[in-house]
């Protein structure tokens, strides 16, 4: 089973379109969206992309309580919807979940000590676990990180997702449009449209910063 793993778009329809048009090119049998994909500048815009899509969502830390603004840019059944997806996902013996298969919030990034690994696969069965959160492609034993799509930590302005076969990540970039995506978000009226385009649409924070960064936390 060839799977498409889609993670933290963040509200960034730009460089969505690209890899759903990269995804379509690998004629996928499934699309896995794992979590935090209306939290940004254009919650409304991404909404209208992936609510036609034959996929299958996981619920993110950002759809299960999303802030301020997501929830003044989407229908209050947008929000539902979001807030109704499951924890998991399993497809093909790989488990899909947001942060950890028991929660939506730890860190874990390439630095992490292994212990943190081991609990967090501890009394699972699956041959693979595909996470997200941190924003950041990496793999450790059973345990894999497919980047993000919105909101990398990759030291490259670009989306990052995963292609999963017969069990095994292989890590995937997309460029997209950067410089009408910067137009359109700061367009958006997002609070954080500024600082966004400044930080990770301007330059991009690679993985070793982000991971100093989650680490010291």
């Amino acid at each position: 089973m060839l799977v498409a793993a889609l993670y933290d778009v963040h509200a960034m329809p730009h460089a969505l379109e690209a890899v759903l048009a990269d995804v379509e090119r690998e004629s996928v049998d499934a699309i896995v969206f794992g979590g935090d994909v209306f939290m940004g500048p254009l919650p409304a815009e991404t909404f209208a992309l992936v609510r036609s899509l034959d996929a299958h969502f996981v619920r993110g830390n950002c759809d299960r309580e999303p802030d301020e603004w997501t929830l003044s840019q989407l229908q209050p059944d947008a929000v539902e919807w979001a807030r109704s997806w499951p924890a998991t996902v399993e497809l093909d013996g790989v488990l899909y979940c947001h942060a950890t298969p028991r929660s939506d919030m730890p860190i874990l990034t390439a630095a992490s000590p292994q212990e943190r690994f081991d609990e967090a696969v501890q009394g699972v069965d699956a041959r693979l676990v595909v996470a997200g959160h941190t924003h950041m492609q990496f793999r450790r034993g059973r345990f894999a990180n497919a980047g993000s799509v919105g909101m990398p930590y990759e030291g490259e302005v670009a989306a990052f997702w995963t292609l999963v076969e017969d069990g095994e990540p292989t890590f995937r970039r997309t460029p997209f449009d950067v410089e009408r995506a910067i137009a359109e978000v700061e367009r958006s009226g997002w609070p954080h449209a500024e600082l966004f385009v400044a930080e990770n649409l301007r330059v991009a924070i690679t993985a070793e910063e982000a991971a100093a960064q989650f680490e010291a936390q």
